[in-house]
């Protein structure tokens, strides 16, 4: 195990988030079955003081997911030059048969932690918590599987990791012979990656504006922000990423994360995966309103929905700068 500062605080939030998630699961799953808010009972007053207490933690144990995603990403980086064939963050994660798998799961639970934190920031709008069941049941089904599985690859990850290790180089993955989703990414037309980049953009604004008038669309956009994220990733391999590095056949995405580019991938990814959230959250928001929230919700939820639309506009923004820029030619 490579103990760096970073692989030490990620293990301290792994196992701390972890921990939180299974003492609030025990208590989601008492809630569970006995809340109901229209009950004095003595139950009922201590549920409600309870939850409280648990819901505080919760949130800043998930708030705590964001930065534990951007650590995992920098130090995968920094600990490429002491493994053998890595160049950046792709080798250090490619070095461990749990690397990657580490990565998705923490992706994950900082998608399901943005929407258990919207879920629980309207619940508190409202006398009577509404959304107290449906919060929690997301916590016990989503959250809380997540978390320890984020604790365990993690740990698992860093265990497996040996300087010693040989390891592929993104070169290798990323070339388009290769077989894998990194070389069919990679092998997409940089142009036809950039006309569906700006179409996908033009979906998804165009579904975030109109989701003020249709409720459908309001739920949708959910689907629309996770499918730009896809289609915005995959134009980051495919074309943004070779106008970044002048090189037609450099398509790392991570790459332009070191220090050489400017550390731009923090600035392209930040707003990329924060809309996403804020996407995904808007839209979970607005299935089957309470009625305690139908004054209040439409408003969050048009907050929610146009941060996720400025985070896109950002990121569309900043490709384009990136190709402008570029001495590249294709």
């Amino acid at each position: 195990m490579l103990m760096h500062p970073p692989v030490m605080v990620l293990l301290l939030i792994a196992a701390v988030s972890a921990a939180a998630m299974l003492w609030s699961g025990v208590f989601a799953f008492g809630l569970l079955r006995h809340w109901n808010p229209a009950l004095g009972t003595r139950q009922q007053i201590d549920l409600e003081r309870r939850t409280q207490l648990v819901a505080t933690v919760l949130a800043q144990v998930l708030v705590l997911q964001g930065f534990a995603l951007l650590v995992m990403v920098y130090n995968a980086d920094r600990t490429a030059p002491l493994l053998v064939g890595a160049m950046c963050a792709f080798g250090s994660f490619n070095a461990s048969v749990y690397g990657f798998p580490a990565l998705y799961a923490k992706l994950g639970l900082f998608f399901a932690a943005g929407t258990w934190l919207a879920l629980h920031r309207v619940d508190l709008l409202a006398h009577d918590y509404p959304l107290t069941r449906r919060k929690y049941a997301l916590l016990l089904t989503l959250v809380l599987p997540l978390a320890l599985a984020d604790a365990g690859l993690t740990l698992a990850y860093f265990t497996d990791l040996q300087p010693d290790t040989l390891t592929s180089c993104c070169g290798s993955a990323f070339h388009p012979e290769r077989p894998g989703l990194a070389a069919e990414a990679s092998s997409v037309d940089p142009r036809a990656a950039l006309w569906a980049l700006g179409i996908g953009l033009a979906i998804a604004l165009g579904t975030g504006l109109m989701a003020r008038y249709r409720a459908w669309l309001a739920v949708g956009y959910a689907a629309v922000s996770v499918a730009f994220f896809v289609v915005a990733l995959v134009a980051v391999v495919a074309a943004v990423s070779v106008y970044v590095y002048e090189s037609p056949h450099h398509h790392c995405p991570f790459c332009i994360l070191k220090r050489e580019y400017g550390y731009f991938g923090f600035a392209l990814y930040i707003p990329l995966f924060g809309g996403a959230s804020a996407g995904l959250a808007s839209g979970v928001l607005s299935l089957r309103a309470p009625p305690s929230l139908q004054r209040l919700l439409p408003g969050h939820v048009a907050r929610l929905r146009q941060g996720s639309m400025a985070g896109f506009v950002l990121f569309g923004l900043l490709c384009a700068g990136a190709v402008w820029q570029s001495g590249l030619r294709l």
